[in-house]
């Protein structure tokens, strides 16, 4: 992923990517500092290092008394609810980054108003434009309900026009409600001598997976005709239109120049890849209206892609009798209204929407009727469906005792990843969930990052995740046949609607080398299996992937007389700046380890093992030090890049997916190599390092580290304000990065447990560690194998962490 794992080269320097701690936390930020250029240049010698080293012992130290900071200003410890809320106030706006509303069908992301028009995605809806990479085709907004407390007929001021200053808006305050995933706003709009209070409260419905809803009510401070513009907003094609399935990284540079454009992020909230990242396009076939009916529907298609329905319903204030009109445009489709208000009254507009694209759903006639529908049945009837489903899906929750942040991230973090999937389906999660961010294509993030974090308390969600590996088995066979392999060979990036590769050109040689992607994804079928033992999903979905990877696998391993085994060759590293080297340690041990799920899965449905997988498996030559006492990030010949952090990509030997047995003292080895003396701050500035760190120091018994390493989620600088939404680095404003909301997720739930997934059940790998101020850590829920657990972390009389399981 544009060497995403290079922490070092997406941070800058230590010193740049220096940790912006909490107040109260500056010794150690300082103490970091110094530490960091230690280990960075040069060799200070002996005494110093050790100097160093002792002092990032005691910024990590630092770091997680720091984790004793409070919620954010205005939140209550003592209201619950207080970690389901996410607040902005007025002093929020300058750094806003929008959150995000979705049911993994429907997405759309917020607006400062709550009124505005903001873009939305349906899962799977692509832009297959020639020459171009596919990607995410935005369809019509549907957010938008504009308000104008005048009525002047020509221009005149707009509630979407006026500036956010405090001439304009009073009282402000937005609080996206993670219980119920609705989004509430409040404040006053005043223009000259008119004020009016608005509260606009909007969800995507989770009940009802079509449709999305938004109510405006107003309450005018005067007496006198206003008008509304309640809109279906109908995007223009991307301009310009980049031939990224064509063009070099030369070319693509150039082309971006030559367009005035950059590569480089905007605060607060443009990715450094926008340029890159546009959404893909929707015709618009027919947008029609009926003003008796409060009615509007648009017909359209994405570019080279699937046909689209959409229709809205309106309600509105009858006692003020409006008047109504349909005014259409190229690029707008709105019901405008005009009606006489009264001072100190209160009135209600309600709109109501429904999606639907071949495949999933029906065409505009159908969408209409059901927005109809949802119209007769009323707000409050659809919002308490939708508290019912969010209900429901709260049942499986990860509860802290003692860390009010860190159980607010928690619920935060799983509030994205469940609002990005769909149950019991085929589609995957992107890495930036229902965006373009990644052209919303699905990479390993999909099996090894959030796939496991769904798993044992939302296994319908996970199961969609390898359903879809399962459904684009075919296009993955004829992938491998046309390079002369064996077996399957998946996409670096996958098509989320048919699994097609649509790696940019640029990137071409990741897509055909940076092949762990397929062992990554063996492995989430085989975890899948032992969370469930479904012997029948195994047999129709899971094994004929993990059998066809091991194929592939089986094909591309290459003898290795000098190590006397096997060997691959031509792989580009998960430290994705090493590209054409030989034995990648975590390409070689993920695939060794889809190999044995190979074997185990073979036996699991009755089916005899090609005996080359065990051989291989046990032949794949694993680097190692010269004197054997911990691992090397790749082969002795390959020198690791000064970019790529501390070990390089040994973090990852620690992710739960690859379930690496190891003993202690070569787990405590690989951690005193690879993660100890890793740039601290560097880390933290990239949501993919925290996690693997996290995991490891937990593996070795240091809960004072990993409670540190946890502490860099909120210091690093990769959550933004005000709802919480993770970016995949600190500065680049890469935004729903769910890789790292799943990463904080397993630090919880594998982490700190040390449970693992193995055929003897959910197992302890090490004992479990729980930080130094939790008074306890439940997973609640937990799905296991036709039982349904709560799983609690708390130290006993004797003050040692254990784990305790209690069946519903």
């Amino acid at each position: 992923m544009l060497a995403r794992f290079a922490a070092g080269r997406q941070a800058g320097s230590p010193l740049a990517a220096e940790l912006a701690l909490a107040s109260g936390c500056w010794v150690a930020r300082r103490t970091l500092c110094w530490a960091d250029v230690s280990a960075h240049h040069g060799s200070p010698g002996a005494d110093c290092r050790a100097l160093a080293r002792r002092a990032r012992a005691a910024t990590l130290g630092a770091l997680a008394l720091c984790a004793l900071s409070p919620l954010r200003a205005g939140a209550s410890a003592a209201d619950p609810d207080d970690a389901f809320r996410l607040n902005a106030r007025w002093e929020d706006l300058p750094n806003y980054f929008p959150g995000y509303l979705g049911n993994g069908f429907v997405a759309t992301l917020t607006a400062p108003r709550g009124t505005e028009p903001t873009r939305a995605y349906l899962v799977g809806f692509m832009d297959y434009a020639a020459g171009d990479v596919s990607r995410p085709a935005a369809v019509p907004a549907w957010t938008e309900i504009d308000f104008s407390p005048t009525d002047e007929t020509e221009g005149g001021p707009w509630l979407n026009r006026a500036a956010l200053d405090t001439r304009h808006f009073q009282d402000y305050q937005q609080t996206l409600d993670l219980k119920e995933a609705t989004l509430t706003t409040r404040y006053h709009y005043r223009e000259g001598v008119r004020d009016t209070a608005v509260e606009v409260t909007s969800f995507v419905s989770e009940a009802a997976p079509h449709l999305a809803v938004t109510r405006l009510i107003l309450t005018p401070d005067f007496q006198g005709t206003v008008r509304l513009s309640i809109a279906f907003t109908l995007w223009a094609a991307p301009a310009p239109r980049l031939a990224l399935g064509e063009l070099t990284g030369r070319q693509m540079e150039e082309a971006v120049a030559a367009h005035g454009l950059q590569l480089q992020p905007r605060a607060p909230t443009t990715p450094d890849r926008e340029a890159l990242w546009y959404a893909g396009y929707t015709g618009v076939r027919h947008a029609e209206g009926d003003a008796a009916a409060r009615a509007l529907w648009v017909e359209g298609q994405a570019e080279r892609g699937l046909p689209l329905a959409v229709a809205g319903a309106v309600r509105l204030p009858e006692e003020a009798h409006p008047e109504v009109k349909v005014y259409r445009s190229a690029y707008r489709l709105a019901l405008e209204v005009r009606l006489h208000v009264e001072r100190g009254h209160t009135y209600t507009f309600e709109k109501y929407v429904t999606f639907a694209r071949e495949g999933w759903g029906e065409d505009a006639r159908a969408a209409l009727a059901a927005a109809q529908a949802a119209r007769a049945q009323g707000f409050e009837a659809a919002r308490a469906a939708q508290r019912g489903a969010w209900d429901a899906l709260w049942q499986g929750d990860v509860l802290i005792e003692g860390d009010a942040r860190a159980q607010q991230l928690a619920r935060s973090e799983l509030y994205y990843l469940l609002a990005s999937s769909t149950p019991d389906t085929a589609w995957p999660l992107g890495a930036c969930a229902l965006t373009p961010g990644y052209a919303g294509h699905a990479f390993w993030d999909s099996d090894t990052w959030i796939f496991p974090a769904l798993l044992l308390q939302h296994p319908d969600r996970a199961r969609s995740l390898v359903s879809f590996r399962a459904r684009t088995l075919p296009a993955a066979r004829a992938r491998a046949q046309a390079r002369g392999l064996e077996g399957a060979m998946y996409p670096w990036e996958s098509d989320p609607e048919n699994g097609t590769e649509q790696t940019p050109h640029f990137a071409y040689v990741l897509g055909e080398s940076e092949i762990h992607v397929n062992a990554d994804i063996a492995l989430a079928q085989w975890q899948y299996y032992l969370a469930t033992f479904d012997r029948h999903w195994l047999r129709r979905e899971g094994w004929p992937v993990i059998r066809d990877v091991a194929r592939f696998w089986t094909s591309r391993a290459t003898p290795d007389p000098r190590h006397h085994g096997y060997a691959l060759q031509h792989v580009n590293s998960v430290a994705e700046s090493h590209t054409d080297i030989s034995n990648d340690t975590f390409t070689n041990l993920v695939a060794a380890r889809a190999l044995q799920a190979a074997v185990a899965a073979a036996r699991a449905v009755g089916e005899a093992p090609d005996p080359r997988w065990a051989r291989i498996a046990a032949g794949l030559y694993v680097p190692f030090s010269a004197d054997g006492a911990h691992h090397l990030p790749f082969d002795p010949a390959v020198s690791p890049h000064s970019e790529d952090f501390g070990g390089g990509p040994l973090a990852l030997l620690f992710l739960p997916a690859l379930d690496l047995t190891m003993s202690p003292a070569l787990r405590r080895s690989d951690y005193g190599f690879a993660i100890r003396p890793a740039p601290v701050a560097a880390i933290a500035a990239v949501s993919m390092g925290i996690a693997p760190h996290t995991i490891a120091a937990a593996s070795v018994g240091s809960a004072t580290e990993a409670q540190a390493w946890l502490q860099t989620n909120f210091s690093g600088g990769t959550l933004k304000p005000p709802f919480n939404v993770r970016t995949e680095s600190a500065d680049n404003n890469t935004g729903y990065f769910l890789t790292g909301s799943g990463g904080y997720l397993q630090s919880l739930i594998f982490g700190l447990t040390g449970l693992r997934l193995r055929e003897a059940g959910l197992v302890s790998a090490y004992p479990p560690v729980l930080p130094q101020t939790w008074r306890s850590l439940t997973l609640h829920n937990v799905r296991l194998r036709g039982q349904t657990l709560d799983i609690r972390l708390a130290r006993d009389a004797a003050g040692v962490a254990r784990l305790t399981r209690t069946e519903h």
